[in-house]
């Protein structure tokens, strides 16, 4: 696979959980760090995304936003 997106991490899916619409996908990427993503089911399906499947999380950004909390 290439493309031009520089942010992929790859990983191991854990859930996958198919609306009428869209799917949210969820990839562990470490021990205890997981990334979601909401997609389109018609491309779930395509994918065939199982759990247990080897997947990437593409990330394509020109922005991140930050949060913290506050005492």
């Amino acid at each position: 696979m290439k493309i031009s997106a520089r942010n992929n991490i790859a990983g191991t899916i854990t859930h996958v959980k198919l609306g009428p619409v869209s799917a949210e996908v969820t990839i562990n990427v470490a021990p205890g760090i997981d990334i979601v993503s909401v997609i389109s089911t018609a491309s779930a399906e395509d994918l065939e995304l199982k759990v247990g499947t080897r997947a990437f999380a593409v990330i394509k950004a020109s922005s991140v936003m930050v949060g913290v909390e506050h005492a």
